[in-house]
């Protein structure tokens, strides 16, 4: 009998540890049911990812650390909940798409003070901490400790210091041949098990960005940049560079019950999914202002090409004259608006005061009267320090918006910097361009007036190095525009390949063909798309100037029809009745084929620009063509060595 009993207690006491064991794992899965989350809540929090089965990403811890206290460690979890998300959003600047479909399962966890709620998509995972404390709280730190699989590889947009300008190189190696040592922002690109796994984050607000170390192993893991508590101004260009003095000892000082920023992992085996993702948009706030005002548009940009126009009877520079032909060249094309860049004000700390060398009332109202607004370029620091009174002044003078510049910075008061600079913009109805920055992560669905973002390795280096390639520039649909819109600025009408190609501050020309730079204006998202290069080149190209003003800044549809990351890619993108085709390869000649079935039955108009027959000798060849297609209709693309194609195609008369 006492056998018996002993028996029996050991049978119950195994049958309640292994409901103990199952208690503390949960799943949530995509709805298409290809992506499976497991969350353990044993010794810490853990989560790891698997796709069809295969295991993605590793168990990997997370916590975060509050007033010294670590949230997640030994986990008692007091309640869970799980819904279905399935909702249309309607965006006000659509970079992708006019209506986004919200859709997946979300498993909220909840803990004595927080809670963490994990989302499974069709495109991918993400995670986010919800703190539930009384008081105001600091954040010591958040841990992010993510494992992939051996032999990962990874694009690493490595930095030297979290003081940056954000615009990097990919630097594709093996995960595990990274030391320690480095580091990188985000986005950031790893494949494992076939599997690309995208890292970014969403809803950033009052929050420092974060960035992810390597380990020496297959796993980053998170790091952030603490709370500035004094800064002075840098002795070698003290108008716009920042040396940080002192540093707190936390990352950030919040309300004690809030949400904190989504932790993304976009994963799919298909380049085209991750170039036509768009989880942080989906992830991030609603709409916070009004935005029937907001205009997006092109803009003739005067800094790239450094106002280097000619055959005109005025000299050329930062004059009345110079600005009144980029506005007719704006007006004649089409286009928007127009930026004065550094130089306009009297200096680049006073923005008071215009450049006494023009008049920039004037040129607004002569603007104004041929239907092309004026952007203002400024420093930070400047504004910042005087934000109601210029804002105020900028708006009465009649601009449009302005360009900041030389953040640099990305812990929480810059972080909290952008948004005040947007929401007091959108007051006045002033877009914003933010350069010198970090990448985007959600602000520009909370406030769509902010409309472009550099942080990218765009076309202005160009001027001084020779980083700017096909290569590079076939990552960028990849990685750093799945985070949001990217001001790269195209439009060079000087194309060289590799052998021809000269760094020329004053008169730059880019890497690859025209065709390349045609394609960048369907491929690349910016509700502030720029033509970087100089007015007279455009005027002396007029076809190319009129084919590449007839493309719209934001669209109503888009398909990624074919893709490879670093390599290739062929983009179909929607406005109104028209349908436009981007097509770019990196230093590889290839052929593509254009399926039209994306097209509704019918009779189609398709107007053509392709590399023309000497385009790898001489990337300013191209050739036009006008032709007759249908939905059932096949085209052969032969793209160049650093080469492109682009296409408009409308309804057939």
């Amino acid at each position: 009998m006492n056998n018996f009993k002993q028996i029996c207690f050991a049978s119950v006491f195994i049958l309640l540890c292994c409901l103990s064991a199952v208690a503390q794992r949960k799943t949530v899965s995509s709805p298409d049911g290809k992506i499976t989350l497991n969350i353990d809540l044993s010794e810490a929090i853990k989560w790891s990812a698997s796709y069809q089965g295969k295991e993605v990403i590793s168990p990997s811890a997370i916590s975060l650390v509050v007033n010294k206290e670590v949230l997640g460690k030994k986990p008692k979890l007091l309640s869970e909940t799980k819904r279905k998300i399935d909702e249309r959003i309607n965006v006000d600047v659509p970079r992708k798409n006019k209506v986004e479909h919200n859709f997946c399962n979300e498993l909220r966890l909840n803990f004595k003070n927080y809670a963490v709620s994990f989302r499974a998509y069709n495109e991918g995972v993400a995670y986010r901490f919800e703190t539930g404390f009384k008081n105001g709280i600091e954040v010591n730190s958040e841990e992010l400790n993510v494992n992939f699989n051996k032999d990962s590889q990874v694009f690493f947009p490595e930095e030297e210091s979290m003081i940056s300008h954000y615009e990097r190189s990919y630097v594709d190696t093996a995960l595990v041949s990274l030391s320690s040592s480095r580091f990188c922002s985000l986005p950031v690109l790893v494949t494992s098990a076939g599997v690309r796994v995208l890292i970014t984050e969403a809803d950033l607000f009052d929050y420092p960005n974060m960035f992810l170390s390597a380990t020496g192993g297959n796993s980053l893991k998170s790091k952030f940049p603490p709370v500035v508590l004094e800064a002075e101004a840098d002795p070698g260009k003290p108008d716009r560079n920042e040396r940080i003095v002192k540093e707190a000892g936390y990352i950030a000082k919040i309300s004690g019950s809030r949400t904190l920023p989504w932790r993304v992992f976009t994963m799919t085996p298909d380049d085209r999914v991750l170039a036509e993702s768009d989880m942080v948009f989906k992830l991030s706030r609603p709409v916070a202002i009004d935005t029937k005002w907001i205009k997006p548009g092109k803009v003739a940009w005067d800094w790239w090409n450094a106002n280097n126009i000619y055959g005109v009877d005025f000299a050329a520079g930062i004059n009345t004259a110079t600005y009144k032909y980029y506005i007719d060249f704006a007006a004649k094309y089409g286009l928007e608006y127009i930026i004065l860049d550094e130089g306009w004000s009297k200096t680049t700390t006073d923005l008071t005061e215009p450049n006494p060398d023009l008049n920039l009332q004037e040129l607004i109202n002569y603007g104004k009267s041929k239907g092309v607004g004026v952007i203002l370029w400024m420093l930070w620091k400047p504004l910042d320090e005087n934000m109601d009174v210029l804002l105020d002044k900028f708006a009465q003078w009649g601009a449009k918006g302005i360009k900041v510049d030389f953040m640099q910075r990305a812990d929480q008061y810059m972080v909290n910097y952008y948004e005040r600079v947007a929401k007091e913009c959108a007051k006045r109805h002033l877009l914003v361009d933010f350069h010198g920055a970090f990448k985007p992560a959600g602000l520009h669905r909370a406030y769509p007036n902010f409309m472009s973002n550099e942080g990218v390795k765009g076309a202005e280096n160009n001027k001084w190095s020779k980083l700017v390639t096909p290569d590079h520039n076939l990552m960028l649909p990849f990685i750093r525009q799945v985070a949001g819109p990217v001001d790269y600025t195209p439009g060079a009408m000087n194309n060289a390949n590799k052998i021809s190609f000269r760094e020329i501050f004053d008169n730059p020309m880019s890497m690859g063909t025209r065709c390349h730079q045609f394609a960048m204006y369907v491929v690349y998202e910016s509700p502030l798309q720029m033509l970087a290069d100089n007015p007279t080149h455009y005027y002396k190209e007029a076809e190319s100037a009129e084919f590449i003003s007839r493309i719209p800044a934001v669209w109503d549809e888009t398909k990624v029809l074919d893709a490879k990351v670093g390599e290739y890619i062929l983009v179909a993108r929607k406005k109104a009745s028209k349908w436009y085709v981007g097509a770019m390869t990196d230093w590889t000649a290839r052929t593509m084929t254009l399926d039209c079935s994306f097209l509704p039955r019918g009779n189609y108009r398709i107007e053509i620009m392709q590399d023309g027959i000497n385009a790898e000798r001489n990337g300013n060849d191209y050739k036009k063509m006008v032709q007759k297609i249908t939905n059932g209709t096949k085209l052969n693309l032969k793209l160049a060595s650093g080469g492109g194609w682009a296409a408009i195609i409308e309804k057939a008369d």
